[in-house]
């Protein structure tokens, strides 16, 4: 099966699909009809050479998916805002009128940084400080193994957590609906609900999977790196020294990861890579939902609009933002 360059997101009531050179999000309102935002897109990755190399691109890729990811998430709000706004205005007897809402590229900013930040002190550096309180750092491996099995239990138990809300439960339906059009693309099917429910629900370059992949090799980077740190002072680091090295490794980390997971998809048929995205799709369970017909379609159409798909067979109204 061919592993094209398209990827996506869940976002609220919809979905978000890349591909080489624009991004379409798709999100369904209460009327039934499937409002669709497209706007170009070319990675920087493309635009300057040396980005584009191993490792580096996978850093770089990162970090803009996680603001066009911020931004999709922003734009589903705001439809769903203004289509509560509507009803509220309707049940008063009064004409709704559209705000137009500018993009704030501060506030966008500080979103991302806000949750950087986040991620960094509970997935980072709290895994370090209860690992140096278990009075292991003398030992390079064995602690950033300790800090790896913490990170990882953090991580499950926050993906297990929010699993059980309804809000998310759909999102995560939607997930299963971007995964199973993927597929179906993929395959060469045709792209009507019927064709891509039968596809499954667990794709092997999905982000989930990255983040397992990122744990793991964080353990082997970090170990190297604390080894080395330990050979040349003659001790180990402490909890803030190590701290600043791993995090100015975090760039090598998603790089090399982001390359681990580009391969996974190209050899997914591999019985050697199906065995190590194992965890990755297993998690996956979790973090996608069986789809509805309704839910396969707003996927399909957020497909079809980035790849530039115009013979449709749905049978939907489509509103252009």
């Amino acid at each position: 099966m061919p592993d094209l360059a398209v990827g996506g997101q869940a976002v609220i009531e919809g979905v978000m699909m890349r591909s080489d050179d624009r991004i379409a999000t798709a999100v369904r309102i209460p009327s039934g009809e499937i409002k669709v935002k497209t706007e170009s897109f070319i990675s920087l990755t493309k635009k300057h050479k040396i980005l584009g190399f191993p490792v580096i691109r996978g850093a770089v890729s990162f970090i803009e998916m996680l603001f066009v990811g911020i931004k999709s998430l922003n734009f589903s709000a705001d439809v769903a805002v203004a289509e509560i706004e509507k009803e509220e205005a309707a049940k008063k007897g009064e004409v709704y009128e559209e705000r137009k809402k500018k993009s704030n590229a501060l506030l966008l900013a500080g979103t991302v940084v806000f949750a950087l930040a986040l991620g960094v002190l509970i997935f980072f550096f709290l895994p370090l400080a209860l690992s140096t309180w278990l009075k292991i750092e003398k030992d390079a491996l064995a602690f950033n193994l300790v800090a790896g099995v913490i990170r990882v239990t953090f991580f499950l138990v926050y993906v297990w957590g929010i699993s059980l809300i309804s809000d998310f439960k759909r999102v995560f339906a939607y997930h299963g609906a971007e995964h199973k059009s993927i597929f179906a693309f993929e395959s060469g099917a045709k792209l009507t609900p019927e064709n891509v429910v039968n596809y499954p629900r667990r794709h092997p370059r999905c982000g989930t999977s990255f983040i397992l992949i990122v744990a793991i090799f964080a353990i082997i980077i970090y170990s190297i790196s604390d080894t080395i740190f330990s050979v040349v002072a003659g001790y180990p680091p402490e909890l803030l020294t190590r701290f600043a090295i791993h995090f100015s490794l975090l760039p090598l980390v998603a790089g090399g990861s982001y390359e681990l997971l580009k391969l996974s998809g190209k050899t997914r048929d591999s019985k050697i890579t199906q065995l190590l995205i194992s965890p990755g799709l297993w998690l996956q369970s979790i973090t996608t939902k069986e789809p509805t017909y309704d839910q396969l379609e707003v996927a399909i159409v957020a497909l079809e609009t980035v790849m530039n798909i115009t013979e449709s067979e749905l049978a939907v109204k489509r509103v252009p933002v």
